[in-house]
C-alpha cells in the first residue's frame, strides 16, 4: 500500500507538473514581452521550482564521453561485460586503449547499494579514468527486476563480487565506496581463504560501516533502536502493479532519500530557496549547478526486502563481521585470512553516516596483512560524499589512492 500510495501521489500531480512546466516555457521564453519582469521571472521559478520536488526522477546518463591521458584526450566508451538479473558489470573502455602498454591496474569500483544509481560515483570515476582501467558494479533497480529473476540478499551481493573479481583476473584491485565496504571484505576474506589466484592486489574502503560500534551515528542509533520486525512492517512495500518487479517485496528508493533529506532538511530546504533566488536574478550558472547535482540525488532505486533486512541485521544490529559471526554461505567470514592484499581505508573527518573509526576498523580485523601494505587516510573537513566526490576527492584524496594502488600493483611497499 505504501508504493501505491507514493504511485498515486506522483500520478496526481502529473496535471499540475505539465502545467508548470507549459508556464515556465511561456514565460521564460525570449517572445514573451515581461521576461524581464521580476513578477514574472518570480512565477516561472515556482513553476520550475514545482516540477521538480513533485517529479520522478529517472536513472542519469554516465555522461563520460572522454578522459585525458598523459596529455591527450581519449575516448571513452561504456560496455557492459556482464549482464546479470540484478547488476551489470559495466567496463569504460578507453580508445585508444593503450592500459596494457601503460601498466594501467585494473579496477573493479563497487557501487553502494544504498538507494542511489551507482551514477552517483560519476566523479569518482572520472578521476580513476586517466590512470586505471575502471570497471563498476551497476546495480539495477529491484522496482525493474522481474519477481521471477529470483531474490537477491547479501549473499548474493558477496558472490557477485568474488564473481566480477574472478572476471578481471589476477592482480585487479577493488574499490568500495560506503556501504559495500562490507560485502567487499567479506568477499575478499573468502577468496583468501580459498586461495583464489584472482584474489585482489589491493582493497580501498571508504566511508564504510565495517564496526558501527565506534562512534555511532544518528543512522545506527535509529537501526539499533527498533527490532528487525518493525523494520520489515515499516518500510518493506511491495512493487505495485505497472513496474517489471509487480509484487517484489522492496525497501523503497523514496523512503531511503526522504531518510537522507530529513537528516539535513535545513541544508536542502536552503538549496532549493537559493534555486529560486538564482532563476529570480538570472544566476544560469548557479541554477544548472543546482539542477545536477539534485537531478542525481533525488535519482533513487529501490532494494530487494531481503538484502535491505539482511544488512540491517547482519551489519548494524548483530555486528556480525567485527565480532567474527558472520556466516555467509555455510562459511564463516574471517578478514583474517587476508595477507596477500593491500588495504587502504578512506574516512572524513565530518562524516555523518560512517564515522570516524567506523571504517579503519578494517585493519585490526585485517590483522595478518604486513604494516607496508596497509594505509589510512583521514581527510579533514569532509563530509560522507565528499570522500568520493567533488574538489577534495580530486586534488587530495584520488591522488593518494592513485599511488597507493599503483603503489600495490608493482608490489611495492604502500
Amino acid at each position: 500500500m505504501l508504493y501505491s500510495l507514493y504511485d498515486w501521489q506522483l500520478a496526481a500531480f502529473a496535471p499540475l507538473r505539465t502545467m508548470a512546466v507549459a508556464g515556465r516555457s511561456i514565460l521564460t521564453d525570449p517572445d514573451f514581452p515581461f521576461t524581464e519582469s521580476r513578477f514574472f521571472r518570480g512565477v516561472a521559478a515556482g513553476c520550475e521550482l514545482f516540477e521538480r520536488v513533485t517529479r520522478r526522477y529517472e536513472k542519469p546518463a554516465w555522461g563520460l564521453e572522454r578522459t585525458r591521458i598523459d596529455g591527450a584526450w581519449a575516448a571513452v566508451t561504456e560496455e557492459i561485460v556482464e549482464a546479470r538479473p540484478h547488476c551489470n558489470l559495466l567496463h569504460f573502455r578507453r580508445e585508444p586503449d593503450d592500459s596494457g602498454a601503460r601498466d594501467d591496474p585494473k579496477v573493479l569500483v563497487v557501487a553502494p547499494m544504498s538507494g542511489h544509481h551507482a551514477t552517483l560515483l560519476r566523479g569518482t570515476v572520472a578521476a580513476l579514468l586517466p590512470d586505471h582501467d575502471v570497471y563498476i558494479t551497476d546495480w539495477i533497480d529491484a522496482g525493474r527486476v522481474p519477481v521471477s529473476q529470483g531474490r537477491f540478499d547479501l549473499d548474493d551481493y558477496v558472490d557477485h563480487v568474488v564473481s566480477f573479481l574472478q572476471r578481471l583476473g589476477p592482480g585487479a584491485h577493488v574499490i568500495a565506496v560506503c556501504q559495500p565496504s562490507v560485502p567487499v571484505l567479506g568477499a575478499v576474506s573468502l577468496m583468501a581463504a580459498d586461495g583464489d589466484s584472482c584474489q585482489p592486489a589491493s582493497m580501498t574502503l571508504m566511508g564504510g560501516p565495517v564496526d558501527t560500534r565506534i562512534n555511532p551515528t544518528r543512522v545506527n542509533d535509529f537501526a539499533k533502536r527498533h527490532s528487525l520486525g518493525w523494520f520489515e512492517r515499516s518500510v518493506i512495500a511491495r512493487v505495485p502493479f505497472g513496474y517489471e518487479g509487480f509484487n517484489r517485496r522492496v525497501y523503497p528508493g523514496f523512503l531511503q532519500l526522504t531518510g537522507f533529506m530529513s537528516m539535513n532538511f535545513d541544508r536542502h530546504f536552503g538549496a532549493h530557496l537559493k534555486l529560486f533566488e538564482h532563476l529570480i536574478r538570472g544566476d544560469g550558472d548557479s541554477a544548472e549547478a543546482h539542477r545536477k547535482f539534485y537531478d542525481e540525488y533525488m535519482s533513487v532505486m529501490d532494494m530487494t526486502a531481503e538484502f535491505y533486512l539482511q544488512t540491517v541485521d547482519i551489519v548494524f544490529q548483530k555486528h556480525a563481521l567485527p565480532r567474527g559471526q558472520w556466516v555467509s554461505r555455510g562459511r564463516r567470514v574471517d578478514p583474517a585470512a587476508i595477507a596477500g592484499t593491500a588495504l587502504l581505508t578512506v574516512e572524513g573527518e565530518l562524516d555523518d553516516i560512517s564515522s570516524v573509526g567506523q571504517t579503519r576498523a578494517a585493519h585490526d580485523l585485517c590483522c595478518n596483512i604486513p604494516q607496508d601494505r596497509r594505509r589510512h587516510i583521514l581527510q579533514p573537513d569532509v563530509g560522507h560524499y565528499g570522500i568520493f566526490n567533488g574538489r577534495r576527492w580530486r586534488d587530495q584524496i584520488y591522488p593518494q589512492v592513485r599511488d597507493f594502488i599503483r603503489g600495490a600493483h608493482i608490489g611495492q611497499p604502500v
